[in-house]
């Protein structure tokens, strides 16, 4: 599509009939990527939280809670995400921190990678949240990135070169790690796109993450 950037940083687009219409640049939108990690039963449980907040177009500085679950975590959750029982044995209840992931999480648009499983486990544990807007990376990069191999988060970290620089002591599979890289991800997905562009419908098909939750 081309587009005119007007003067105000905006853009508008040409119309078959020679009309423009006005386009939201993307970065006029706040933006929160939200990660979330479980305990491996199902419907799984919140184990740990990070939230990444994105403020004109820059990505700001996380926020990560560990919880102690209402259930134990099971051994195969714990060998993905390396969280075990006794590290969120003295962890508080998600009830004592929902004040502050509410807060984390208000009035910005909610992005993720395969978001549906992530926004599942945040409305069960904040029953009165009314879900914003929602921007999937996984439909994000299938859509604007047709060529890639895989759209798995691993793949398109290493593909695109999204974890250089991060601090040595994340790793994949922790709340933090996945949520800055999805926000590397998301930036570059919408980076010269407005947000009409980002909205658009993404393709039917494909598999490349499961629908579950460790």
């Amino acid at each position: 599509m081309n587009v005119i950037h007007t003067m105000s940083g905006g853009m508008v687009a040409p119309t078959s009939a020679g009309r423009v219409n006005k386009m939201t640049d993307w970065t006029r939108l706040r933006y929160v990527v939200v990660d979330v990690e479980g305990n491996g039963r199902q419907p799984p449980d919140l184990v740990e939280l990070a939230a990444v907040p994105i403020v004109n177009g820059k990505i700001g500085e996380p926020q990560s809670w560990l919880v102690r679950p209402e259930s134990p975590i099971k051994h195969f959750a714990s060998r993905i995400h390396g969280i075990s029982n006794r590290d969120v044995a003295d962890a508080p209840s998600f009830g004592v921190i929902r004040h502050d992931v509410a807060a984390a999480l208000s009035d910005a648009v909610l992005v993720a990678h395969n978001a549906h499983v992530d926004v599942g486990v945040v409305q069960r544990k904040l029953d009165d949240w009314h879900v914003p807007e929602v921007l999937d990376t996984l439909k994000l990069a299938r859509r604007l990135l047709p060529d890639e191999k895989s759209y798995k988060l691993g793949s398109l970290v290493e593909a695109f070169k999204l974890a250089e620089d991060l601090p040595e002591d994340l790793q994949p599979h922790r709340a933090t790690y996945d949520a800055l890289v999805t926000a590397r991800l998301f930036v570059l997905l919408a980076a010269h796109r407005s947000i009409e562009d980002l909205r658009g419908q993404a393709p039917e098909g494909g598999n490349d993450e499961a629908s579950t939750l460790f």
